[in-house]
């Protein structure tokens, strides 16, 4: 990997996610080596890849180069290289690019779809996890109105037309949201040739309500919202089958070409460490790793298990942040010979943003939703993003929108073929 060996102890860390990005930038000259290690060379900022999705937002906007990030740290090296397994024993990290010895090992390589063993959803159905399948999505959107125009045929038009989201969580509501926006105000100009009247946007949710793991008063509100912008909400309902063109469920078959995929995640482990069945790590209060001190896991693959915590904590941006950043600590502490401090998480509140003028906000006393919760969510989310740049981007983005009722980013800039691995073949086709 061509990494200078030098006298200082040497961590290395695998993901530049949030937890793994806060990590190396609270490691800044404190006396280690740093090696970061991403398959990808930016960081993206998550919560608002659903902008990337549905047009509101370049990539460029929510992604910051990693190398950006860590200018003129000293000590600091970072390779693109994908981690492919753990020698615990021997203290090394094979990857695709070589090996890395270590003295200390952090794996922050965050989350991935979980898509509970149904094959037919994970060929068929939409993730969105990272920019690569935001684009996707929004590019088969696209094609699939584009397509719309030319069919005579009117189921095969409405499954064009038709979009199903699969989870009622944050994620599920925002897209929801968006989707109802471009279809009311922005779609219609594009395609007047269009009755988008036959448009339906639908949000599938197994749980009895939207937003389960916020308040009450959050959940009954973005239902209200979505409700009033025509989004159909089906509660109690679990799709069990998607073939490309209509969505399964337990109570009624939704005519689609287009799931997306927001129910559920897992850990993304690597190789040679042990993890439980939603592919998480168990972790103890200081992130080590079971019977190694000097191996730890951080952000949305840790669990961290206490007595009053059976499950870990809540799979967050604020979380893995806070992680980062504690980590970091008590690496400072370990060079002064100070015990480590056991972590504990602050909680500062979820939101979600249901469309224009309209989001939840629970904080730890005080719960509110409307336009006021909106302008707090474009407020936290501006502060959050990496680099100057991609805050002004993102808020002339937004202003403009609100002004203009546009979201002026509907291109196809690399037309989405779907590959679909067939259970009897090796070989990916193309269809």
């Amino acid at each position: 990997m061509n990494l200078p060996r030098s006298n200082k102890p040497r961590i290395v860390i695998i993901g530049g996610g949030f937890a793994g990005m806060n990590l190396a930038k609270n490691l800044r000259n404190s006396g280690y080596q740093i090696v970061l290690i991403d398959k990808n060379n930016f960081h993206t900022f998550q919560p608002l890849l659903y902008q990337v999705a549905t047009a509101g937002l370049e990539p460029d906007s929510i992604a910051y180069p990693l190398r950006k990030i860590f200018n003129n740290y000293d000590d600091f090296y970072f390779r693109i290289a994908e981690a492919k397994s753990i020698d615990c024993e021997g203290n090394s990290l094979q990857t695709d690019k070589g090996k890395i010895d270590f003295d200390y090992l952090v794996i922050a390589t965050g989350a991935e779809t979980n898509y509970f063993g149904n094959k037919n959803i994970e060929n068929y159905g939409m993730a969105m996890k990272s920019v690569r399948e935001a684009l996707d999505l929004r590019s088969l959107m696209l094609q699939n109105f584009e397509d719309a125009l030319i069919t005579n045929d009117v189921t095969e038009r409405e499954q064009l037309m038709n979009i199903v989201i699969v989870g009622g969580g944050p994620t599920g509501v925002e897209l929801a949201g968006a989707l109802a926006e471009l279809k009311k105000l922005v779609l219609p100009k594009d395609y007047p040739d269009l009755d988008f009247r036959q448009m339906s946007v639908h949000l599938v949710e197994a749980a009895p309500r939207l937003l389960s793991a916020m308040s009450e008063d959050a959940s009954r509100e973005a239902s209200k919202f979505l409700t009033t912008m025509g989004v159909q909400i089906w509660l109690n309902t679990m799709v069990s089958d998607f073939n490309g063109e209509e969505v399964k469920t337990n109570s009624k078959n939704l005519p689609a070409k287009t799931l997306i995929w927001a129910a559920g995640v897992q850990g993304a482990p690597v190789v040679g460490v042990d993890f439980n069945k939603q592919k998480r790590v168990s972790t103890n209060e200081f992130f080590n790793i079971d019977g190694h001190d000097n191996i730890f896991s951080i952000g949305d693959l840790a669990v961290i298990k206490t007595e009053t915590l059976k499950n870990g904590y809540p799979m967050l941006a604020s979380v893995a942040c806070q992680q980062g950043v504690h980590l970091a600590k008590n690496f400072k502490r370990m060079l002064l010979k100070k015990p480590a401090i056991p972590f504990s998480y602050k909680d500062q509140g979820t939101m979600a943003t249901v469309g224009r003028n309209r989001a939840v906000v629970d904080f730890p006393h005080y719960k509110f939703q409307g336009r006021i919760a909106w302008y707090v969510w474009m407020f936290v989310h501006l502060i959050l993003l990496v680099g100057f740049r991609n805050k002004v981007v993102a808020l002339v983005n937004w202003v403009w929108s609100y002004i203009n009722f546009d979201s002026g980013i509907r291109l196809i800039i690399r037309p989405f073929n779907r590959k679909v691995k067939q259970p009897d073949l090796p070989e990916e086709i193309v269809v």
